[in-house]
């Protein structure tokens, strides 16, 4: 982390307002939190923040308001959840900005928590307008992001406020920076990365920044059928973008110019319906029926999968491999996600992964906890597997 501002180098707080940009856009179903995790990785940053005396300031967005406040985007019932979580009290101001968010601050002692509601709720804030930033930066004297998976954007609350006040990487931010570089920037080779999902069109700039870092790259999911179909192959009825052949092409061909090997599937599970327990047979790559989709890879493909997971000493893995929210199309994803996970285990692998189809598939795989890191940051981590830079991230370096 010599390259980023951690909470090693902020100095002492106590007495000091801190405010710290978190990830709190979590799932909610009749106004619970569903899924924690988000929550959960924040929580070291705050304990140690509240250890040492700080007077903490969460600011957050939830969902995509386009109107102002309203009581559907409130971040009120998360702050009752971000509580069961911590273990301790967190208090809520029902602004982000203004009175109301500076008599809330006010009355906060030394090691309090304090949530600010949804920054969002300003359209000054996707703007990131100095005006509204200053606004923001009234409230504190310090500066933590600990929210990666908003660091593509250059908001006020994640961008902006670094230009305010001193600025430093929450102790998420630093695990997932410190993950990321593992991964691509500084990674121990051979590089294998397993890239799935529906459509290349979703992923041509992830490609072709892949082919020039690793040294094989895994092509699964629907997006592997443009691959094959650019080669000639007959696909059938599958998911298939044929107009993306030329890029296809090109992408095949900048990896042999970069000597990365493209793997394709080399055989299919295929059906001729798209529901859970469809009749299924597996066949060669070459031989899909006419009326047949391809909705997973079959044994074949996974022990080669397998294969180059065994050569590999860096994993990086985003996208399924097949269709495995429906049964029994999950059964490569799972098979490959245990093959890496028992690597990582033995210490043999670092595999880092991300995405929200590839948290899913690796939580129904049970393997997620065994990983070396997995992100739960979507658009953050597409966009650094892109090669972009993330302007929350640019800001905090030293």
């Amino acid at each position: 982390m010599a390259g980023f501002k951690t909470l090693d180098d902020i100095g002492a707080v106590s007495g000091k307002r801190v405010l710290v940009r978190v990830d709190l856009n979590v799932p909610v179903a009749d106004g619970k939190v569903t899924d924690a995790t988000r929550i959960e990785r924040i929580a070291p940053t705050i304990a140690e923040l509240s250890k040492k005396g700080a007077k903490i300031i969460l600011l957050a967005h939830f969902g995509r308001p386009k109107d102002g406040p309203s009581a559907e985007f409130s971040l009120e019932p998360i702050a009752k959840a971000t509580a069961e979580v911590l273990g301790r009290p967190v208090g809520f101001a029902a602004d982000c900005v203004g009175d109301k968010a500076a008599d809330a601050v006010a009355a906060m002692k030394d090691g309090d928590v304090l949530l600010f509601e949804n920054t969002r709720f300003y359209k000054a804030e996707e703007k990131n307008e100095p005006a509204f930033t200053e606004k923001l930066a009234a409230n504190g004297d310090i500066y933590v992001n600990d929210a990666f998976s908003a660091a593509h954007r250059a908001h006020a609350s994640t961008e902006g406020l670094a230009r305010h006040l001193p600025a430093y990487a929450g102790r998420t931010m630093q695990a997932e920076l410190d993950a990321l570089e593992k991964g691509l920037g500084n990674p121990v080779r051979p590089v294998v990365a397993i890239v799935g999902g529906a459509k290349v069109s979703s992923k041509i700039d992830l490609l072709m920044n892949l082919v020039k870092k690793v040294d094989a790259l895994v092509i699964g999911g629907g997006m592997a059928n443009t691959f094959l179909a650019a080669r000639g192959t007959d696909v059938g009825k599958s998911l298939c973008e044929h107009d993306l052949a030329g890029t296809a092409k090109q992408i095949m061909i900048e990896a042999a110019e970069a000597g990365c090997a493209i793997i394709l599937p080399a055989d299919g599970v295929v059906a001729r319906e798209f529901k859970a327990g469809a009749p299924s047979e597996t066949v060669a790559i070459s031989e899909v029926p006419a009326d047949g989709m391809i909705l997973d890879v079959g044994a074949k493909t996974v022990q080669s999968v397998n294969d180059w997971i065994d050569r590999a000493a860096t994993l990086v893995w985003n996208g399924p491999l097949g269709a495995f929210e429906i049964e029994p199309f999950d059964r490569a994803t799972v098979a490959a996600a245990k093959h890496a996970a028992a690597r990582t285990k033995a210490g043999k692998l670092v595999s880092v992964a991300g995405g929200g189809d590839t948290v899913a598939a690796l939580n129904h795989a049970g393997v997620a906890d065994d990983f070396t890191y997995v992100s739960t940051a979507g658009g953050a981590f597409l966009e650094w597997m892109e090669g972009k830079p993330l302007p929350g991230v640019e800001v905090l370096k030293r």
